[in-house]
């Protein structure tokens, strides 16, 4: 049963990126809201405020009808340019930014909700004026449900006038960076709050117990306090060996156990892994780095040559890396319902080395030509190594990924004065090309 379960909640959290998830919601919240005025008409509320309130109600069926119906056909028309309006949106910002950045898009609750709010109001308009007998008298015209049918489609014409204004924010890259460094900055202080001031001691996993995936997808997330309940009750230690984020084909290994657990319990552990076909940055801090990083090669391609793009993403990168600065490289789980905190799960993560050698070598590539962008980097280098870090190693890492900027830039720009400015800022940063 809490196999069913793990796997339903899995399950939902992948379904509530999808562009149709709320939509859906409103759907069938309309279709059983209609339900149940339709059933309230019977108990006589029409003819209740028909008699006290007769202005607020329409006792003509087929005006009844003729509201019903523009307010539909309305609504539908709006509802597709309201689509139309986000595949626009969706097409401009994979073509002129990264595609990348399609599922943070798509997953916008905003759009989701507004756009659940004209599919609810039609389907709720729909089936109330099925409800409707055209040559019918005052007292069996539902006049409340009509009215509360107009009330909606009031509703659904702020929502559009709400939408217009937020999809023309939503489409303007400030706005798509600063949420994304919103999304990855929540994420991040989440983990460093975490962690723990000393780092805890694990032993040697080499000859442990491993476990493989059953199937394929992204390891987005996983139900950490569920994970540590069974290896509490299995008296064991697990580490998860792929790092979050990455594809996880079938049949690889997935985890390695201190003990030899049956299948039942390898079963169960494994369902608490979520894995999906998209990436989401609320999970998964390292894919806005990915993201921007994207977004500057983009804006320094030949295609697009917009280096102010380019340089406003670097001021966010900047931010997230002395953020990741903070956090250390390895990642654990820890049992805090006993007397003593105990260590159970070790996690595998992107160590920052590896973060910055992956996000400097395509910018390098993309970038190394301009000298306003080097310099941007040079201060950028300049302000991290003045943070606060949790290795000290941070620091060497820095200085090896500026000198690759430097070697590049070096050898791609042949003004001497643009060179001599090069060398000033490794001078600042003492480094020597």
């Amino acid at each position: 049963m809490k196999y069913i379960f793990n796997r339903i909640y899995i399950w939902l959290s992948n379904l509530q990126s999808k562009i149709a998830f709320y939509p859906s919601l409103f759907a069938i919240f309309g279709f059983l809201f209609a339900i149940f005025l339709i059933y309230t008409e019977d108990l006589g509320i029409s003819t209740y405020l028909l008699k006290t309130a007769p202005i607020l109600v329409v006792d003509n069926g087929n005006t009844a009808l003729s509201i019903l119906t523009a307010c539909i056909t309305g609504l539908i028309s709006m509802m597709v340019f309201s689509f139309s309006m986000v595949m626009v949106m969706l097409n401009q910002a994979a073509s002129n930014y990264s595609p990348r950045l399609l599922p943070g898009l798509i997953s916008d609750k905003n759009h989701q909700i507004i756009l659940g709010i004209y599919l609810s109001t039609i389907i709720y308009c729909i089936f109330i004026s099925l409800s409707i007998q055209p040559d019918g008298n005052a007292y069996q015209v539902p006049g409340f449900s009509v009215l509360l049918g107009i009330l909606f489609t009031v509703l659904s014409l702020s929502a559009f006038i709400y939408f217009i204004h937020n999809i023309s924010q939503s489409i303007q890259i400030e706005n798509i960076l600063d949420r994304i460094f919103n999304q990855a900055e929540t994420r991040l202080n989440v983990l460093l709050k975490n962690e723990e001031e000393e780092t805890p001691t694990f032993p040697e996993t080499k000859n442990w117990y491993e476990y493989h995936a059953e199937r394929s997808g992204y390891l987005q997330n996983l139900s950490s306090d569920n994970i540590i309940k069974l290896c509490k009750k299995a008296e064991t230690r697990l580490e998860i060996l792929p790092i979050k984020g990455i594809f996880v084909p079938k049949g690889i290994p997935m985890f390695r156990s201190e003990k030899k657990l049956d299948d039942e319990t390898a079963k169960k552990i494994l369902s608490n892994f979520s894995l999906s076909r998209g990436e989401l940055v609320t999970q998964n801090y390292v894919l806005a780095f990915k993201q921007i990083t994207e977004v500057i090669a983009k804006a320094m391609s030949p295609g697009i040559n917009d280096p102010g793009t380019a340089l406003n993403a670097l001021d966010y990168l900047t931010e997230l890396f002395a953020l990741r600065m903070k956090k250390r490289d390895k990642q654990y789980l820890l049992d805090k319902e006993g007397e003593e905190e105990k260590v159970v799960i070790k996690m595998r993560t992107v160590s920052f080395e590896e973060l910055l050698y992956n996000i400097m070598a395509p910018i390098r590539a993309y970038c190394k030509h301009d000298i306003i962008i080097v310099q941007k980097l040079g201060r950028m280098f300049s302000y991290l190594k003045s943070q606060e870090v949790a290795n000290e190693h941070y620091l060497k890492v820095l200085d090896q990924e500026a000198l690759n900027l430097f070697a590049d830039a070096d050898a791609n720009i042949d003004n001497k004065a643009d060179q001599k400015t090069l060398h000033k800022i490794a001078r600042q940063l003492s480094l020597k090309i």
